[in-house]
């Protein structure tokens, strides 16, 4: 290295912390300032850089692999995890070529008939899929999925005013379905591999708790987005005879490619959730699948890739991105250490009743405003130096807190950020606030019902 690492001071750590508050507030203020999301966040990830480079936090210098070669690799390069950014690139692209085959045309418009129009029936199909989907998939994948064919489903319906309400409750769901299994989350494993959690003790454990919170959800948001059956008999036969004339294979132009898109789909959902059982794969990540499926998929249209290239969301690439650098350099300053060691102090030494419900409110709180994977892996550090048993209910409280922290905010969770990027791709308002106000109520039951979970039953 060039130079070494200066451990941060008390009062820089605090400075950061600001920054960090401020940087909440300005993307709460996103449409007052008239800026995207990106660049508003790129502006403090340039900032924070230089800061942290001027005050000597930051590694410089070669980096030395395993075979002795060396490297010349910037900071920020290694702070953000491209493996987010290939799977959201990857899923993008794949489900957009994938579409063309008709294939989620055929799909919605087969849910849509089951419903025989009912929103309500509707709203309860699709977010039953999307639990599912983030259990097996990742949760960025089922809401892109999810959303595509919610918002094909509504438009069929001529219901597109409710499109907000389907798509913002399946956002939250995601962070419900990701719950479900050890593998479903990164925190999931993070938490349940140090605790010693075996998958199949981790979904008896979870699963009540998801089952209750997908009802209460559907159930509140049909409420307050005024999504409700169709009661009125006129009604009911004028849906039933609207949907009977609706013709699944309207938008397929090849029996052949439809096949092929649902092969490969198929595949995409099987190699995805057994990514981390397969040889080499498991090594190559989730997102070298999701970039492997999307080319196989142009190979279609090889002689006009480019469209393809366009249904990719760059803001929201741009914003992960710099997102990413910002949390390492916050973790440098001493930033994430900080929130640690008042998470220690809620605790306590004798883990009691207070200190494990404590312990998940306040990761669900932290976890909103910073990646929930370096603040897991953090408290799983602290939680094992104490010697905390496997059984013990506050390893729960991390994960629960950490996973349904991302319902609070629309940076808490990527798969939150991307159903509010198809929002605005709809031309849907919802602005940082106006996410908070409307996912409030759903992230404070989620919350409730979470620690009265862990306190009794855990």
């Amino acid at each position: 290295m060039e130079h070494a690492i200066t451990h941060a001071s008390h009062g820089t750590t605090l400075f950061f912390t600001g920054v960090l508050i401020l940087l909440i507030v300005a993307l709460a203020l996103e449409e007052k300032i008239h800026a995207k999301k990106s660049l508003i966040v790129g502006l403090f990830a340039a900032a924070l850089l230089l800061l942290d480079g001027a005050l000597g936090l930051l590694p410089f210098g070669p980096i030395t692999l395993p075979n002795g070669h060396t490297l010349n690799m910037p900071v920020y390069i290694e702070a953000i995890d491209w493996g987010v950014i290939a799977i959201i690139i990857g899923s993008s692209i794949f489900v957009d070529v994938t579409s063309r085959s008709g294939l989620f045309t055929w799909i919605a418009i087969k849910l849509t008939k089951l419903s025989c129009g009912d929103p309500l029936k509707l709203l309860w199909y699709y977010g039953l899929m999307t639990v599912v989907f983030s259990a097996v998939l990742n949760n960025v994948t089922a809401m892109i999925i999810v959303g595509s064919l919610s918002a094909v489903s509504l438009k069929r319906l001529q219901r597109e005013e409710q499109l907000l309400g389907f798509l913002l409750i399946e956002g939250l769901l995601t962070n419900i379905g990701g719950l479900l299994t050890l593998i479903s989350s990164v925190p999931n494993i993070i938490i349940g591999t140090t605790a010693g959690i075996s998958f199949v003790t981790f979904f008896l454990k979870a699963s009540p708790y998801v089952v209750v919170a997908t009802a209460a959800t559907i159930w509140l948001g049909a409420r307050l987005f005024k999504i409700n059956r169709l009661s009125d008999a006129e009604e009911i036969a004028a849906a039933k005879q609207h949907v009977a004339g609706f013709d699944e294979n309207d938008g397929i132009e090849s029996q052949r490619f439809f096949w092929f898109g649902a092969i490969m789909l198929g595949a995409f959902i099987l190699v995805i959730a057994t990514t981390s059982v397969l040889p080499v794969v498991s090594s190559l990540g989730m997102g070298y699948v999701a970039l492997t499926f999307a080319l196989i998929m142009l190979i279609r249209y090889k002689h006009e890739v480019e469209q393809f290239y366009k249904a990719v969301d760059w803001d929201l690439i741009g914003f992960f991105m710099a997102l990413f650098v910002v949390i390492h350099m916050l973790e440098y300053a001493g930033v994430l250490d900080l929130i640690g060691q008042g998470i220690t102090r809620i605790i306590g030494e004798d883990g009691n009743r207070f200190g494990v419900g404590a312990l998940l409110v306040s990761a669900a709180g932290f976890s909103s405003v910073t990646d929930n994977i370096p603040l897991a892996a953090m408290l799983g550090k602290i939680l094992a130096a104490q010697g905390t048993a496997g059984d013990s209910s506050l390893w729960w409280s991390v994960i629960f807190g950490a996973n349904l922290g991302g319902n609070l905010t629309p940076i808490g969770s990527a798969s939150t950020l991307v159903a509010v990027t198809i929002i605005h791709k709809h031309n849907l308002k919802l602005s940082f606030g106006g996410f908070v106000a409307k996912a409030l109520p759903f992230a404070a039951m989620h919350i409730i019902l979470a620690t009265i979970y862990v306190l009794v039953f855990l």
